[in-house]
């Protein structure tokens, strides 16, 4: 035990009426909220959990349970209850009134997880944001032990001091929002236009994506480690949100065939709708990518699960009909039994994502031989729509030949007597400017005569 942490209990309630939740998701969705605690440097002493068919509508937990919670806050000398899931503003003063100590649910703790992580300008606004449109409709519980009537005078003279600050404090809380959000939208029009930027690079985007530790830092830094000269690794570390911020580097590679890839906030169970909404503008980088890579921790026995919730944010970013290569992490840690696997290797996923089977490769991201398997594998479908053109360009033409020189990934090239001579994989857009140049037959819709 850390003396230093803050003593906590925990607390969850299983519905069993109508829940499309298995208790076994049920139990690890509290196996998760360890870990978060702890991520958050507090130390569970406990937990209380309860089958009920609904929550219960004042207290969350039943009126029995509480009285068990009281008694391991006394025994343990722990001085705050987390609770599993979003608790309604009634709840939370209802709860304060009855335990006497501070009341947290799964949504603020993830919030102060966020807030301790943010670096960035950005992140720390969106947190920010996010936890101010938590706390606003939750304000009346922190007042119940003021006074509700006063001997003030004018338009407040029958409000007590409770009262009074609590309309202090919205109109603080809807001021500071207000200044957020302008805030915000000069950074998401700076984003915006490195977003314009490095499309119109050329270079293809490659995003990682995926629950919350599962390794995508790790690939981003291997990556950079080894393919790129910027050297600017991304903070990884073995816990919960370890990166919140996104951030883009270019891998640079043979043959013009460079890329970009991107790293960003992970994804857990009941991730806050605030949350998402707050990080929206910075989750645009998932939806402009050309090939999403869900990276999955293969030695969790939930990784299943974890796909799922991956999925379903995915879809609900919109970013659902991105190519995507599911890459299983941690392939060296998967206990003997659980589907012996080789690895690096290739092959289609044994469960299906989005309705159909999907390429997945299996890897350890600190494994020389993973990442050459997995960096062959992006290049291959991320180039697999190009344009593969036998070219001819006129030494007078020097222009044009600059331009596919830089945009597309040349496979071979010589100078000879009528020219420069090359073989490129170019996207159709320089195909089309460039035709006039091609040995390479092409043909495109509005060539057919009807």
């Amino acid at each position: 035990m850390n003396d230093s942490f803050e003593k906590v209990v925990l607390a969850g309630v299983y519905e069993t009426a109508g829940n499309a939740e298995t208790e076994e998701k049920y139990r690890h969705s509290m196996d998760e909220l360890w870990k978060l605690a702890e991520a958050c440097n507090m130390e569970p002493v406990c937990e209380v959990t309860q089958r009920l068919p609904h929550r219960n509508t004042a207290f969350y937990i039943g009126t029995g349970k509480l009285l068990d919670i009281k008694e391991s806050l006394e025994l343990y000398s722990a001085s705050k209850v987390i609770f599993n899931d979003t608790l309604s503003p009634s709840q939370i003063k209802n709860l304060l009134g009855e335990l006497g100590v501070e009341v947290m649910d799964r949504t603020a703790l993830i919030l102060e997880i966020f807030k301790s992580r943010a670096r960035t300008r950005e992140a720390r606004l969106q947190v920010e944001l996010a936890r101010l449109k938590y706390v606003k409709p939750r304000l009346i519980g922190m007042w119940e032990t003021q006074n509700r009537q006063g001997g003030a005078s004018g338009s407040m003279s029958s409000k007590g001091e409770g009262e009074t600050q609590l309309e202090l404090d919205r109109r603080s809380i809807d001021h500071r929002l207000a200044e957020l959000r302008r805030e915000l939208t000069v950074v998401e029009r700076e984003r915006a236009t490195q977003r314009k930027r490095r499309k119109a690079s050329a270079f293809p985007l490659v995003s990682l994506v995926g629950y919350t530790n599962a390794g995508k830092s790790t690939i981003m830094n291997s990556f950079v480690k080894k393919y790129s000269t910027e050297d600017k690794k991304v903070f990884e570390n073995d816990m919960l949100f370890a990166t919140l911020d996104t951030t883009v580097r270019r891998i640079e590679l043979p043959g013009n065939k460079d890329f970009l890839i991107s790293d960003t906030v992970g994804f857990i169970q009941k991730l806050p709708t605030s949350l998402i909404e707050a990080f929206k503008s910075t989750l645009e980088e998932v939806t402009e990518a050309d090939l999403l890579l869900q990276v999955v921790d293969f030695s969790d026995e939930h990784y299943a699960e974890h796909m799922e919730v991956t999925q379903a944010i995915i879809n609900e970013l919109g970013a659902g009909h991105i190519p995507m290569l599911l890459v299983f992490n941690k392939a060296d840690l998967r206990a003997p039994g659980q589907d012996d696997i080789t690895y690096p290797s290739r092959g289609m996923s044994r469960r299906e994502v989005s309705g159909a089977p999907t390429d997945c490769i299996y890897i350890s991201a600190k494994d020389e031989a993973s990442l050459e398997l997995l960096k062959n594998t992006i290049v291959e479908k991320i180039f697999n729509d190009r344009f593969d053109l036998e070219l001819v360009i006129p030494y007078e033409e020097a222009a044009a030949a600059s331009a596919i020189m830089k945009n597309a990934a040349i496979l071979e090239q010589s100078y000879e007597d009528d020219g420069l001579h090359m073989r490129a994989l170019c996207r159709e857009e320089d195909a089309r400017r460039y035709r006039r140049f091609s040995l390479t037959p092409l043909s495109f819709p509005e060539d057919e005569v009807y």
